[in-house]
């Protein structure tokens, strides 16, 4: 859980950075109103007003770092937990002999299966870039990591579109 907690904090302060035009170390209103929109969130001047108001813990006027985490992360831990029992039935339908690993020819299988039929070169990639130990096999993490970053870049393409 902790590994989890790193890689959503970096994700959270690389968020952070991109929103903080002025590089101080502290989101405006008009950042802040930025990121959300970002998100795909629409909220009216008086909702990011509000919003301010509740995470602001220090009354300075603007968001810092830690009052971004502190007013976000419990939700993150509180949704990856409620998806950790779904992730762990997804992953044992991918492996079909129960080894708790899942090989190249499991995860082509149930692809296809699912109608995503892989060529050859697209199961390559998909294992090369899950298969973070290199053994030839995915893990239960490099699993939940592969589908976490799906899931993001997901996010990420249908608020940009």
């Amino acid at each position: 859980m902790a590994k989890m907690e790193s890689n959503q904090l970096n994700q959270l302060r690389d968020i952070f950075a991109r929103f903080d035009m002025d590089h101080d170390g502290s989101l405006t209103l008009l950042e802040m109103a930025a990121l959300l929109r970002s998100l795909g969130l629409k909220p009216s001047g008086d909702q990011i007003h509000s919003l301010l108001a509740t995470m602001d813990a220090n009354g300075n006027g603007s968001i810092e770092f830690d009052e971004l985490v502190g007013a976000i992360l419990p939700d993150i831990n509180e949704v990856v937990l409620l998806n950790q029992d779904q992730l762990i039935e997804v992953f044992r339908s991918f492996d079909r002999d129960g080894s708790g690993y899942i090989t190249a020819a499991e995860l082509a299988g149930q692809m296809a299966k699912m109608g995503h039929a892989l060529t050859y070169r697209e199961l390559s990639e998909m294992m090369q870039e899950a298969d973070a130990n290199g053994d030839g096999v995915l893990s239960f993490n490099e699993f939940a990591t592969m589908m976490g970053k799906s899931a993001v870049e997901f996010l990420e393409s249908s608020s940009s579109s």
